[in-house]
């Protein structure tokens, strides 16, 4: 039986050869576009539709009951007053017209409220009051009272209290969530990395498109140049170059041959491969980061904001005051029952405040097109406030201290007879032909190319062709070593040491040359690291790329400190590493190998033109892809926590004279809060508050 098996599976291998060497012959005469079509699939999607649908609820709620609040201001008999005293405007009345406020009201109350009554209720199970809970007392109290009032009670209607209330409150509600809502789409993003179907090599050799959640481990797949691997596993036949930046954060493309590991989701390069499907679902690379991610972003997801906070504490005084005053006015004082539940339902009322509603809102919205104005895109506002004590920052290499494709760093002439501007040209006209990212790199160099004939590509050794008559080649080492060449030059060794990638020039068979290339260095990132340390925040760098490379940009950035060859899974313990010193961390990336690390620090920060996963992970984005705005994140946060509670200050602490005047504390000496006075109170300070909110600035 085993033997049958190791047949089988040497048949397999064999078939893929067989389709292998079709597949060659069809690339040069074929449609290579009919490979390269890709769909994309979504998943775990259901989170951002429910925050969504919230956002959209708020909006809807707030417009309805606004319309509304229109007709209940115009008949409540406190507003008419005001409107007749001091505009001299006279609204008609007519016969029951109190019961007509009393139903409008209502629906206020139960359909513009809900929210507010279905909060109050998950805050109370999970002890953690706040500004749901002093929202569902303030319009619960307020419409109990109107309501007896309405219907025979001595006392004050405060409908038109009531209405305007829930009008605030679900605007700020509707610009926090619309400015906030992170509801991350990470997961569904991840998907897109993933082909919908894979090329399966059956065991009569035929190839044929399967759904991608039909491969199993075993199977034999085919993956075409440019395709996206749609599955770990190991290649079995072919020769190609992977592009895993976005993966494990490596800068150079990774020759790939038979016995070599693949990650699904890597793009392939040039070569045509035939893999070994080694792990699917929840085994694979991808599924991995999946759970990592969800896991960071779950575990930070209970944070308490300053309006939660403050909104607790005048929960507590509202219920304490509320219950005092109407002891005191009833019991000691001996006043009538009436008397004392208006006194004890205006404390209630007045201790919660319009303009809490709008205080933080305000601040987050007016912060955010700040920011976006400076190339700052916030997601998350309580990472964001939170950057205002960050005293590290983890910098990924790849695409975000480095711009993530190569550039010549040093060109070694070894012919005195040929200039370096020579060198170059000859090089650049043979990787000119080729699509490889350190060919591109070489070919962007030149002023000048000359015409190439016979080019030839030398798969994962390099490329060749005829130019001006002579037969040039650009190799790597691996080929020089293959044709026992050795090189003994002191001026290679040295970019070879800072983990350069060093490839040679060779024409008529001699070596004439070398060329070190290397991942670009951002020109603004040493001015970022710089600007960070005297701000006192400790610069490190985290990589999957080698410890040569790793020095040398660390060197070369002034960076504190540096950690080299992190496998992808690994990215997110390094954070923890650093948080476990005691400090509060930022991590700032752009691939796929970044997102759980991103999800984990307490501030994920994003390279914007970087992968949709990093980017939908991240807190905050930097849309320009400076490094420099890092620091811009820091004062933003400190200027806007600033001026959060400056809000704070002016949404509550007229409470402090508004409350004892509202119990009557100065009842005797003629003064008394009423709720009329109460409203003017409540409306400054909205107004404090939304001025002060506008001066919020970056500087």
């Amino acid at each position: 039986m085993e033997d049958d098996k190791m047949h089988m599976h040497e048949h397999m291998h064999h078939n893929a050869e067989q389709v292998l060497m079709k597949e060659h012959d069809y690339m040069k005469h074929g449609d290579q576009n009919q490979h390269n079509k890709h769909n994309s699939k979504n998943m775990h999607t259901g989170n951002t539709d429910h925050h969504e649908m919230m956002v959209k609820d708020f909006k809807k709620r707030f417009f309805v009951s606004a319309i509304i609040t229109i007709p209940v201001l115009l008949l409540s008999p406190i507003i008419r007053e005001f409107l007749f005293k001091v505009l001299g405007i006279a609204v008609p009345s007519f016969r029951g017209d109190i019961y007509i406020l009393f139903l409008l009201s209502t629906i206020i109350f139960f359909y513009g409220g809900r929210p507010f009554l279905v909060g109050i209720r998950q805050e109370l199970v999970s002890h953690a009051p706040g500004m749901m809970t002093l929202i569902a007392v303030a319009i619960t109290v307020a419409y109990i009272y109107s309501s007896l009032v309405i219907f025979g009670l001595m006392g004050m209607i405060l409908f038109w209290e009531l209405a305007t209330l829930i009008d605030i409150m679900l605007l700020g509600h509707w610009i926090e969530m619309r400015a906030v809502m992170g509801a991350s789409k990470a997961l569904g993003e991840l998907a897109r990395l993933l082909p919908a179907d894979a090329h399966k090599v059956d065991e009569q050799g035929n190839v044929r498109d399967i759904p991608l959640e039909e491969i199993i481990p075993g199977d034999i797949l085919l993956v075409r140049p440019g395709e996206k691997i749609p599955a770990d596993g190991v290649v079995i036949n072919g020769e190609t170059s992977v592009n895993e930046a976005m993966l494990t954060g490596e800068s150079r493309p990774v020759t790939k041959v038979k016995g070599d590991e693949v990650i699904g989701g890597a793009l392939n390069g040039e070569g045509v491969i035939a893999i070994e499907v080694k792990k699917t679902g929840a085994e694979s690379f991808l599924s991995q980061v999946v759970a990592l991610v969800r896991e960071a972003q779950e575990s930070k997801s209970h944070t308490q904001d300053l309006a939660d906070r403050a909104a607790k504490w005048l929960t507590i005084i509202s219920l304490t005051g509320g219950t005092i005053t109407l002891l005191v006015w009833s019991q000691l004082m001996n006043m009538n029952l009436a008397f004392a539940l208006e006194r004890a339902v205006t404390v209630m009322v007045i201790t919660c405040p319009h303009a809490l509603g709008l205080a933080i809102p305000l601040v987050v919205a007016i912060s955010s097109v700040l920011a976006a104005r400076n190339g700052l895109l916030i997601r998350n506002r309580v990472a964001f406030e939170n950057a205002r004590n960050l005293n590290a920052i983890i910098f990924d290499k790849t695409g975000t201290l480095t711009e993530g494709k190569f550039g010549i760093t040093d060109v070694i002439n070894f012919d005195d007879t040929m200039s370096e501007k020579e060198l170059l040209e000859y090089a650049a006209s043979v990787e000119a032909y080729s699509e490889h990212p350190i060919a591109r790199g070489i070919a962007a160099s030149a002023e000048h190319v000359y015409k190439v004939e016979k080019f030839q590509s030398i798969p994962g050794k390099g490329a060749q062709g005829i130019v001006e008559g002579k037969e040039v080649k650009m190799v790597s080492p691996g080929y020089l070593k293959e044709q026992d060449i050795i090189i003994e030059h002191r001026l290679v060794n040295n970019p070879i040491l800072q983990g350069k990638t060093v490839v040679y020039l060779m024409i008529d068979g001699k070596v004439k040359g070398a060329i070190a290339l290397a991942d670009i260095i951002r020109p603004e990132a040493k001015q970022a690291v710089k600007t960070l340390k005297e701000m006192g925040i400790k610069c490190m760098m985290l990589t999957g790329d080698r410890e040569q490379v790793a020095k040398w940009v660390a060197e070369e950035t002034g960076l504190d400190e540096y950690f080299a060859e992190v496998l992808p899974l690994e990215k997110a313990a390094k954070v923890k590493e650093v948080q476990s010193r005691g400090l509060v961390v930022a991590m700032t990336g752009d691939g796929v190998n970044d997102a759980p690390a991103l999800a984990q620090a307490d501030i994920g920060i994003a390279i914007g033109a970087g992968t949709d996963i990093a980017v939908e992970t991240a807190d905050i984005i930097l849309v320009k892809n400076n490094t420099k705005d890092v620091a811009s994140i820091v004062s933003l946060s400190r200027a806007t926590y600033r001026k959060m509670l400056q809000n704070l200050f002016w949404a509550t602490g007229y409470n402090v004279v508004a409350i004892p005047l509202a119990a009557g504390i100065l009842y005797k000496q003629g003064i008394m809060l009423s709720p009329a006075m109460g409203a003017v109170l409540m409306s400054l300070s909205t107004i404090i508050v939304a001025i002060n909110a506008k001066f919020l600035s970056l500087d």
